[in-house]
């Protein structure tokens, strides 16, 4: 089976030229099959706070009204989404910017409102491999943003890391795929303020035990059920490293209890 490799990038790095650029370099240099799904959420907070929207977030989620919707969308598959496609296109890649709703990626439904009304967020429920294959299979390379629809003409903010985990899910029924987590940090740390405190590898088990004591918490808590989602459902490898270290021997490995 072929080999497929998909990164997610973090909000933060995008706003960071020389962190966004050497990522770039180090993700155009990543052997066989590749995707990129990038976030955005530090800079469309910027923005909706420039224009007098207020950005709402609860565990790492972002609450999103009509209008956080319409910031969202400039962001995450305007500027961002083809800034960096740009940036490939100069480094040889020829890349491609996509929102789920673009050639149907991703269908999802608007999250039911129960004790929190989330708003305009979208709850992936079907990714097309068949058609990123396609593009894959022409050397073009996905470069995806947080947004889905649901093909009734809504579009949807959907946590770029479902995004990525999905997708993931999706395609390791066509390829051997490793999702790999990348942001500003070394990996999932003990202390938020040592960098030296990786987890080298965490279980569920270990999870819900460091969930419990606050170890774990905050954006970190749905990055990890995404990538536990992702290894039940065939995913080969999850990673969560920093921007600078995507080559698989660094970070924090998500894998089963042995």
């Amino acid at each position: 089976m072929e080999k497929l490799t998909l990164i997610k990038v973090g909000g933060k790095i995008v706003e960071e030229e020389d962190r966004l650029n050497r990522l770039l370099v180090d993700f155009s240099q990543v052997e066989g099959y590749k995707i990129l799904v990038h976030g955005g959420g530090a800079l469309a907070t910027k923005v909706a706070s420039q224009l007098g929207i207020e950005s709402q977030m609860i565990e790492g989620r972002r609450i999103t009204d009509a209008d956080t919707l319409k910031v969202v969308t400039m962001v995450y598959a305007g500027w961002v989404g083809k800034m960096i496609v740009a940036r490939l296109q100069a480094l040889g890649i020829n890349a491609v910017g996509l929102s789920g709703a673009d050639m149907n990626v991703i269908r999802s439904v608007k999250r039911p409102v129960g004790e929190i009304d989330y708003g305009f967020v979208g709850d992936v429920v079907e990714v097309d491999a068949d058609r990123l294959a396609m593009l894959l299979k022409q050397d073009i390379v996905p470069v995806m943003a947080p947004l889905t629809h649901d093909k009734h003409g809504n579009l949807l903010n959907t946590n770029a890391d479902t995004i990525a985990a999905e997708t993931a899910i999706s395609l390791a029924q066509l390829f051997e795929t490793t999702l790999v987590y990348c942001f500003e940090k070394n990996g999932v740390l003990r202390d938020e303020s040592d960098e030296a405190s990786v987890i080298p590898v965490i279980d569920r088990e270990i999870f819900l035990q460091y969930k419990n004591q606050g170890i774990i918490s905050g954006g970190m808590i749905p990055k990890l059920e995404n990538a536990f989602h992702a290894i039940d459902q065939g995913v080969k490898q999850v990673i969560i490293t920093k921007a600078s270290a995507i080559d698989g021997h660094h970070g924090t490995v998500i894998r089963h209890k042995e």
